[in-house]
């Protein structure tokens, strides 16, 4: 048997249509959302801090979709979740390519960031479930790389399909998205899947989740860092496509390229830099991760040139590989046994930052200019680092209190 066909065989069909529909659905998206602040500033007449609104209204509808399609995937099971976010999420895209109200605009992104929160973590437990558990962190990996190439080619077509000015992308994503729900749904009934209710889990609420926080000082500063973060990082979308569309020439063209250098950066050196961090503590992870992205948001605000602009990119680039994982490592660890599903269920709550950081950068972009917008962005970003540090120190006080007093008993 030859390697591909052993390859082939060694994943579950569907599986595989995941990770390839993964990777599909990520051109079609970076194809379109990117450039979302780009294009209703030419289809409509909205204020830069309008645009920033709409824009983050997708994070501010995944932050709680994320309970609900937990809750509903308990009753009705994960396969009806999965593939009624998929349909929906196709007309979404059609819709983007036909609506003109900024209202309506508004209501679509918040039923695009709905759709992602409930499709993407239930199609990772159908992986799961459909895969054994010495494998499933290769699948994982596999998904994730699929979505990085697919990041990597999506805003050049974008840009090459006339993104920013024509809704012809948004189009085209929700036709890919249509044909791979329907895919998908074949294969389900193919292979007679009606219902995959995977491992048992908690049911996690608004309220359940809103207790946790209240009461846990370290998940509350962790979850403020999280925040804090996610305001600076959507910048390299929302902002930054507007920012490099006004300041530069050919700017949709070179806001596709940025974007491409973000995912390739991802790709070539996640591995190295990951085998790096391993090694360190994760709060250390993120105090550098922290500087990276100031860094890359000044340098967005003062380069002059295609060649700087990328340089900043790639430097931002690397405070997100870093950023990201190590904060999961900091979950993770602080989460008591049999509160994992709870805990990160409420680490949802730091897409809040997503939905504020398009308005505030929107307004000091209109308000200002860029270099003024991302020089702040950089400050904000660095105030994330005493966040962690906070929550880190009163962390490592309470489990060495646990220490002590497993050693007294």
């Amino acid at each position: 048997m030859n390697p591909i066909n052993r390859f082939f065989r060694s994943y579950h069909p569907i599986v595989l249509t995941l990770v390839i529909g993964h990777g599909l659905s990520r051109i079609g998206s970076s194809m379109s959302l990117p450039f979302l602040a780009l294009y209703l500033s030419h289809a409509t007449t909205m204020s830069h801090a309008m645009i920033g609104i709409v824009s983050g209204a997708g994070a501010l509808a995944g932050t709680f979709g994320g309970f609900i399609g937990g809750a509903l995937s308990d009753r009705v099971g994960r396969r009806v979740i999965m593939l009624t976010a998929m349909f929906l999420w196709a007309v979404c895209f059609i819709g983007f390519a036909v609506a003109k109200l900024p209202l309506i605009f508004l209501l679509l992104n918040m039923l695009n960031g709905l759709c992602r929160s409930w499709f993407e973590p239930v199609s990772q437990a159908l992986m799961a479930d459909l895969t054994t558990p010495d494998k499933r962190i290769k699948v994982f990996s596999m998904r994730y790389l699929a979505a990085n190439i697919g990041v990597s080619v999506g805003p050049l077509l974008g840009a090459w399909l006339g993104m920013g000015k024509g809704a012809l992308p948004f189009f085209v994503t929700g036709c890919i998205y249509l044909l791979y729900g329907a895919v998908l749904y074949f294969l389900l009934v193919a292979f007679g899947i009606k219902q995959i209710e995977g491992n048992q889990r908690e049911k996690i609420t608004l309220a359940s989740a809103w207790q946790v926080i209240r009461r846990d000082f370290c998940l509350k500063m962790f979850l403020l860092g999280a925040i804090v973060v996610g305001i600076g990082y959507c910048q390299m979308t929302f902002s930054l496509s507007q920012y490099v569309e006004e300041s530069f020439d050919n700017g949709v063209r070179l806001f596709a390229a940025l974007i491409s250098v973000n995912a390739v950066t991802v790709v070539t050196l996640q591995i190295p830099l990951s085998r790096w961090a391993e090694r360190r503590s994760p709060l250390l992870a993120i105090h550098v991760g922290n500087a990276l992205f100031a860094a890359g948001l000044l340098g967005f605000g003062f380069s002059k040139s295609w060649m700087g602009l990328a340089a900043a990119m790639v430097v931002f680039t690397l405070g997100e590989i870093l950023n990201y994982p190590a904060g999961s490592v900091l979950l993770d660890r602080l989460a008591p046994e049999g509160m994992r599903g709870t805990y990160f269920g409420a680490q949802t709550f730091g897409n809040l930052g997503q939905f504020i950081g398009p308005w505030i950068g929107g307004y000091l972009l209109g308000a200002y200019n860029g270099t003024v917008m991302f020089a702040v962005m950089g400050v904000i970003v660095l105030a994330a680092s005493v966040f962690y540090g906070a929550g880190a120190r009163q962390f490592a006080e309470r489990t060495g209190a646990r220490a002590r007093e497993s050693v007294a008993s």
